[in-house]
């Protein structure tokens, strides 16, 4: 059984790292094994970086949403309040938690006969329920903060070094003498995502990427920076960033990502 299935993933595995499909003619995966530059090419086991620096990047946001976050969205007014609490009742949390959040009519009438509570209460005893669940508008506050914080931040930190890039001002440039290209620049830089980025980088396709995730880092923290004029309850500010979200996004992943 064992022996039969080896087959397929053999060819499965064979497919997914084509060097037909992946590298340019004459250049095998073999050719990047030596050192270039005197730095190496990128290898799979360089993603194994990116869990202590996840965890280090979480420890950072506790301590940003703890001790900068927080005391801004109380300065600005924001209460550091829960939602509403629901009256206890066992026989509406046994529906709530088991049966369904959103009782239909049939159900309400019940519940109704059964408490000797009108309709509209228990109605009302859902909808306090269901907000209970759902984070306080100073935790919504910080977490947008930290994310606008850091898209900002990761941003400006790629637009710098991007800047004096030839393939920043010329896309051609990403594929001039691929695969055989120096790594090094961006290496932290692509360390932030995981899935389709680790990928990328584990074919050295690091200049294309870094322009990737820098057409997306832009229109990022602009929307960050709209919700937080939101549950600051700056209505108008909140209008104009979220339009100006809107222009840079269409122009940027609808436009410029494409091309």
């Amino acid at each position: 059984m064992a022996t039969a299935a080896q087959g397929p993933l053999s060819l499965l595995w064979g497919w997914l790292w084509s060097e037909r499909f992946w590298l340019p003619e004459n250049v095998s995966w073999a050719d990047l094994e030596g050192p270039a530059d005197g730095y190496g090419y990128p290898r799979g086991r360089h993603i194994l970086s990116v869990f202590p620096l996840a965890a280090g990047i979480f420890f950072v946001r506790l301590l940003f949403e703890r001790f900068i976050a927080k005391p801004c969205a109380l300065c600005i007014g924001i209460e550091d309040s829960g939602p509403y609490q629901a009256q206890p009742n066992a026989i509406l949390e046994k529906v709530f938690i088991s049966i369904t959040k959103y009782p239909d009519k049939k159900r309400l009438e019940g519940l109704s006969k059964q408490l000797d509570w009108n309709v509209r209460k228990i109605q009302c005893w859902f909808r306090h329920r269901r907000n209970q669940d759902k984070p306080p508008t100073l935790t919504k506050f910080c977490e947008s903060m930290w994310r606008f914080t850091f898209y900002l931040c990761i941003f400006c930190y790629g637009i710098r070094f991007l800047w004096s890039s030839p393939w920043f001002w010329d896309i051609r440039q990403c594929w001039h003498n691929y695969p055989f290209q120096d790594f090094l620049i961006m290496f932290v830089h692509h360390l932030v995502t995981i899935g389709l980025i680790s990928f990328s980088y584990i074919n050295n396709m690091v200049r294309v990427g870094t322009l990737i995730m820098c057409l997306h880092d832009v229109s990022d923290f602009l929307l960050e920076a709209a919700k937080l004029a939101n549950y600051a309850k700056y209505q108008r500010l909140c209008d104009t960033l979220f339009v100006i979200f809107s222009a840079v996004f269409m122009v940027t992943r609808l436009g410029i990502y494409p091309f």
